[in-house]
């Protein structure tokens, strides 16, 4: 018997080649409008810094345009990376999205600081600031609460909003963590799925019920780009393949156009390294995808799948959200 999840979408609101910022936050726009007409559960964004490619850097503020233009979809982070912020300042931002849009808003956290290092200094911030992860999010998870009442600071807006937590992360750390405060998870695997499977038992295994959540919910993150057949999927995604080529090279730039030869991009070790890194993809029409992903789900479980397609080229992305519709292997809303 097949088990249909819920399918929700990651974007980092990427700027191709050719392109300007304004007009990369137009395509995202429509990007959220197909993935609410195509029936997705989730649209989230991604914070990233110092990368010309990518115009989330001020997350909260293009969620909330992104809810402006939507009606039902859930929008938040996947997700804001907590170091580089004071927990009141995001329970402020997320308390006003959520005063803005009720119960869609979703707030993903993460430990990364999500730049580099010179970067991380211009944010005023320091590389030990993750250490105090745990400690942030239970402070953040405060604010947001109902027990502020008596407290010498308080967030307005966001006390009482209770906008729901989720930890995310690529290695055993975040899993424990959110196992030990009863929120659902999210696993990093579209870009880093060494530590999937331990990932997924040390959650699983620790989760400890909360007032937020009975019983674990995982969330598994996958490159997915359906196209009308094979060949024009696989092209299209060498967009995503050299911009990582490019970020492992230390290289910045917009979202490069699509070629027909990678082979002329890539060194062979880079080529296994990006392999490996994005061996979590789903790249092909639906009738090759299907079974594959299908495979996936069956393998690891997840509560909820959430996919990228992080490409130049955006009618493929657009044409990828709506045929998302026939892969029959997801509840959608």
């Amino acid at each position: 018997m097949s088990t249909t999840i819920p399918l929700s979408f990651l974007d980092l609101a990427p700027v191709p080649e050719g392109k300007t910022i304004a007009e990369g936050i137009a395509q995202t726009v429509q990007t959220a409008q197909q993935a609410e007409k195509s029936g997705l559960n989730r649209y989230w964004m991604a914070e990233h810094h110092n990368m010309p490619g990518i115009a989330s850097a001020a997350t909260s503020v293009l969620l909330s345009h992104i809810g402006s233009q939507t009606q039902r979809i859930r929008i938040g982070s996947g997700g804001i990376m907590l170091p580089n912020h004071a927990p009141l300042m995001i329970a402020e931002q997320f308390g006003t999205l959520q005063a803005l849009y009720g119960d869609r808003i979703d707030l993903g956290l993460g430990r990364a600081p999500g730049t580099d290092g010179a970067t991380f200094q211009a944010l005023r911030r320091q590389m030990q600031d993750a250490d105090r992860f745990p400690q942030d999010v239970q402070e953040l998870m405060y604010f947001l609460g109902d027990n502020t009442d008596n407290s010498q600071v308080q967030a307005f807006p966001g006390a009482k909003s209770n906008v729901p937590v989720w930890i995310l992360g690529s290695s055993t750390f975040g899993a424990s963590l959110a196992a030990h405060l009863g929120l659902p998870y999210v696993f990093a695997s579209h870009f880093a799925p060494q530590m999937l499977t331990q990932a997924l038992a040390t959650y699983r295994e620790q989760f400890k019920p909360s007032a937020y959540l009975e019983k674990p919910y995982v969330m598994l993150a996958a490159n997915l780009l359906l196209a009308d057949d094979d060949a024009t999927a696989q092209y299209h995604f060498t967009s995503a393949q050299q911009s990582f080529v490019r970020l492992r090279r230390g290289e910045t730039g917009q979202i490069p156009k699509p070629t027909h030869d990678m082979d002329s991009v890539w060194s062979q070790a880079e080529k296994t390294m990006v392999d490996n890194a994005l061996s979590v993809s789903f790249i092909d029409s639906v009738e090759t995808v299907k079974p594959k992903l299908a495979a996936f789900v069956a393998t690891h479980q997840p509560d909820e799948l959430i996919v990228t397609a992080n490409i130049h080229n955006q009618a493929a992305r657009l044409r990828s959200l709506e045929l998302t519709t026939e892969l029959n292997l997801f509840t959608l809303q």
